[in-house]
């Protein structure tokens, strides 16, 4: 499969650290949080990498180049308007194929394998999100996965587990049918896919850290100096 990288966002609850440099450049363990995100998917043999960006943009180019220095291909979906999420995957689809790909957050940290990654089929399932347990700061969770491994909105009443997305998740180019590429978030193609059944979800319990907040950057840093990694979030 290939891979994008979500590098587009603006890092306001970053700032000051993101008044001169985006978001995915800033750094945790001697790395810049997109690295981190490029070493595990060549270490799981994913090598075709497709990254979007629009807040200092240049700067991300300029650090990553064509990403030969890590063993993978790198081609950049830029962006004059902020697509947002969904409008930037769609804007980005002639790029990635006509197959499964991978979607990751640049602004997560997580130790998940990479390689524990499967496409979907595009017929029954066109999404499969992992999930993780609700952080502190969001207790309450995104979404409802029940026990054949579905997702459902809270509101369904379907019995489940409340659980976060983390910002990893498998899509097909199918799940963006009829979307062009302008300005659109995910959530509403998400509960679009969960009321017709066709979003799965995998919940993974081990290390992963939403980096929003200039404190929890600091966190990572200082438990991947000591070769740690975070506890979960």
């Amino acid at each position: 499969m290939k891979a994008m990288i979500l590098a587009a966002g603006l890092g306001t609850r970053m700032r000051p650290l993101t008044d001169t440099l985006p978001k995915p450049l800033l750094r945790a363990g001697g790395r810049s949080l997109i690295e981190h995100h490029i070493i595990n998917l060549a270490k799981a043999g994913v090598t075709d990498i497709v990254i979007n960006h629009f807040c200092m943009g240049d700067k991300i180019e300029a650090a990553l180049g064509d990403g030969s220095a890590w063993g993978v291909s790198i081609v950049y979906s830029a962006e004059t308007v902020r697509l947002e999420t969904a409008g930037g995957i769609a804007r980005a689809l002639p790029l990635l194929g006509d197959e499964s790909f991978i979607v990751v957050s640049s602004d997560i940290w997580t130790d998940y394998d990479y390689t524990n990654l499967r496409p979907v089929d595009g017929k029954g399932t066109l999404v499969r999100l992992l999930m993780v347990d609700n952080p502190e700061h969001h207790p309450r969770g995104d979404f409802i996965l029940d026990s054949d491994g579905r997702l459902h909105l809270q509101t369904s009443g379907v019995p489940g587990k409340a659980v976060t997305y983390s910002g990893v998740s498998v899509m097909h180019p199918a799940f963006f049918a009829g979307v062009s590429d302008e300005p659109l978030p995910l959530r509403p193609l998400l509960d679009a896919g969960m009321a017709a059944g066709i979003v799965a979800g995998e919940h993974y319990r081990g290390r992963w850290m939403d980096i929003g907040t200039p404190e929890r950057l600091q966190e990572l840093d200082s438990a991947l100096t000591v070769g740690a990694g975070p506890a979960r979030d």
